[in-house]
């Protein structure tokens, strides 16, 4: 008997893959930390972690994904990894030129990013399934899974 979790999380991915990106610029700017919400709550410290090319998740900082763009490729590509309702999405960006990111959650994210090393940091909070993707290289880097 098939779990009802995941006909739900591959209609969520269908419909965030159909209503594509708007690109209203709103949040273009943003350069160190976005969030899905309203939230007041303050942000969490910057942690450290050391440099691995997968995504992981740790108990005390949140989910922490690394991603490499270097020579029009990026990793990962479009693997799955599991985060938290609420609690921080950590971003460690190593590109050899910058770009933009974009999270389609609701509402949807726009996240610049410069040449070199950078830390973005973002929560979601509603679950489901988010792309996180290059609309330059149009591929998806990794989908968030929030519950």
């Amino acid at each position: 008997m098939r779990p009802i979790a995941f006909p739900t999380a591959a209609l969520v991915t269908a419909i965030v893959a159909l209503t594509g990106c708007s690109d209203d610029g709103s949040a273009a700017d943003r350069d160190t930390s976005t969030s899905a919400s309203s939230s007041s709550a303050p942000a969490s410290p910057e942690t450290s972690t050391s440099p691995s090319e997968s995504p992981s998740a740790t108990e005390d900082a949140g989910t922490t994904v690394e991603i490499r763009f270097k020579g029009g490729k990026v990793t990962p590509n479009g693997d799955r990894v599991k985060a938290t309702v609420g609690e921080p999405v950590t971003l460690h960006i190593t590109a050899d030129e910058g770009g933009e990111i974009h999270v389609h959650s609701t509402p949807e994210q726009e996240i610049a990013y410069k040449a070199g090393e950078s830390t973005k940091k973002l929560t979601i909070d509603k679950p489901g399934v988010v792309d996180v993707e290059s609309h330059d290289l149009e591929q998806v880097i990794v989908q968030l899974q929030v519950s």
